[in-house]
C-alpha cells in the first residue's frame, strides 16, 4: 500500500470528517465542560472499573505527567476518588464517585443519541458494515501503537500444552473483554479461572489439549478442547479468546484450525460449544468450520440473563 493509493486518501478524508462531526475540534466534548481526554478517561474508568494511574497512562497513550495532572483535577472536581487496592494497600486505584457516575451517564446518553441518529441514516447492511469496519480499523491502529502488525504473523507462534502463567493470562483476556463489551463481572471471571485451573490439571489426558498464540513471550490468544466433560465421545470447545490487538488478523482462524484438526484426528463423535447471541463475528467463524446452531434459550450461566446458544459440529471421519 502506498500513500498515493485512493483507499488511503478516502480513509484519511473520512477520518477528518469524523473528527469534526464528533466534536474533537472543540475544547470540550460530548456536551460536557471537559476535554476529549478527560471524557475518554471517565468512560474507560466506568467500563473497566477501578484503575491505577499507570494503567491509564498505558491505555490512553499519553505522557505520565499529563495523565497525573488530569487525574488530580478530576479528583479535586469530585469526579474520581482514590482508594487503596484491596490486594496491595500501597497501590492506589481510581474509581468514579457518585458525581462521576452521573457525568458518565450523561456522556453515554449523548453519545448513544449521536450514534443512533447516524445509524438511522443507513440500512441494516450498512450499519453492520460500519460496525465491523470501525472495529477492525481501531484494532489495526492499536496494533500499530503497540509496535505490532496485524499482517506480520511471523512474530506470533502457536504452541500447545500448558504454559506458565496461562491460567491468569487467559482469565485476564476473558475478564477484560467481556466486562468492557458485555458488562460481565466477577462471577464470569471467577468461573473462567476455576474452569481453567481444573482443566489444566487434566492436560495429561490424550483427549484434552490447549493451543496458545504467543507473541514476544506473551499469550495473545487461546482455544482448548476438553474431551472429558461431555458424554458420548463428544468434545467441548472452550476458552476461545484473542487479545484486542490480534482481532481481525486471522489468528483466531489458525487457532480454530488447530483445534478442529485435533478433533478430527481423535475422531470425536461431535464438537459442542456454548456461547450467546451477541458474538456475531465469532459465530461466523464457528459456522465457517462447520458448526451449526442446535439450541437457543434464555439462561444465566455467565452471571446475567441472556440468549444462550449451543453450536454443534459433526466430526469428519479420518479414513
Amino acid at each position: 500500500m502506498t500513500a498515493e493509493s485512493p483507499l488511503v486518501e478516502e480513509i484519511r478524508t473520512s477520518s477528518r470528517l469524523m473528527v469534526r462531526e464528533l466534536g474533537f475540534m472543540h475544547h470540550t466534548l460530548a456536551a460536557t465542560a471537559y476535554s476529549p481526554s478527560v471524557v475518554h478517561t471517565l468512560l474507560e474508568v466506568e467500563t473497566r472499573g477501578a484503575m491505577t494511574a499507570a494503567q491509564l497512562v498505558q491505555l490512553l497513550g499519553l505522557e505520565k505527567s499529563s495523565v497525573s495532572r488530569m487525574l488530580a483535577k478530576l479528583v479535586n472536581l469530585g469526579e474520581l476518588e482514590v482508594m487503596p487496592s484491596a490486594e496491595d494497600a500501597r497501590t492506589k486505584q481510581l474509581s468514579l464517585t457518585a458525581q462521576g457516575r452521573e457525568t458518565v451517564r450523561k456522556i453515554n446518553q449523548y453519545g448513544n443519541e449521536r450514534v443512533i441518529a447516524a445509524l438511522d441514516k443507513m440500512d441494516i447492511c450498512q450499519q453492520h458494515l460500519v460496525s465491523q469496519g470501525l472495529r477492525c480499523y481501531a484494532s489495526a491502529l492499536k496494533a500499530c501503537r503497540d509496535n505490532a502488525s496485524l499482517n506480520a504473523q511471523s512474530s506470533i507462534k502457536i504452541v500447545s500444552g500448558y504454559q506458565p502463567g496461562m491460567i491468569g493470562r487467559i482469565t485476564e483476556m476473558h475478564g477484560s473483554y467481556y466486562a468492557r463489551e458485555h458488562n460481565f463481572g466477577c462471577f464470569f471471571e471467577s468461573k473462567v479461572a476455576a474452569g481453567l485451573a481444573d482443566f489444566s490439571g487434566r492436560l495429561d489426558k490424550a483427549c484434552n489439549q490447549i493451543w496458545l498464540a504467543v507473541q514476544n513471550g506473551r499469550i495473545v490468544g487461546s482455544v482448548a478442547i476438553d474431551g472429558e466433560d461431555l458424554e458420548n465421545n463428544e468434545a467441548h470447545l472452550r476458552w476461545f479468546i484473542l487479545d484486542d490487538g490480534c482481532r481481525g488478523s486471522g489468528m483466531g482462524r489458525k487457532l480454530m484450525a488447530e483445534a478442529m484438526n485435533f478433533c478430527d484426528e481423535r475422531q470425536f463423535s461431535a464438537v459442542q460449544l456454548w456461547t450467546f447471541n451477541k458474538l456475531t463475528a465469532a459465530r461466523r467463524l464457528y459456522e465457517s468450520f462447520g458448526f451449526t446452531l442446535t439450541k437457543e434459550w434464555q439462561g444465566d450461566q455467565w452471571g446475567s440473563l441472556m440468549t444462550e446458544q449451543q453450536f454443534t459440529r459433526s466430526i469428519r471421519r479420518v479414513s
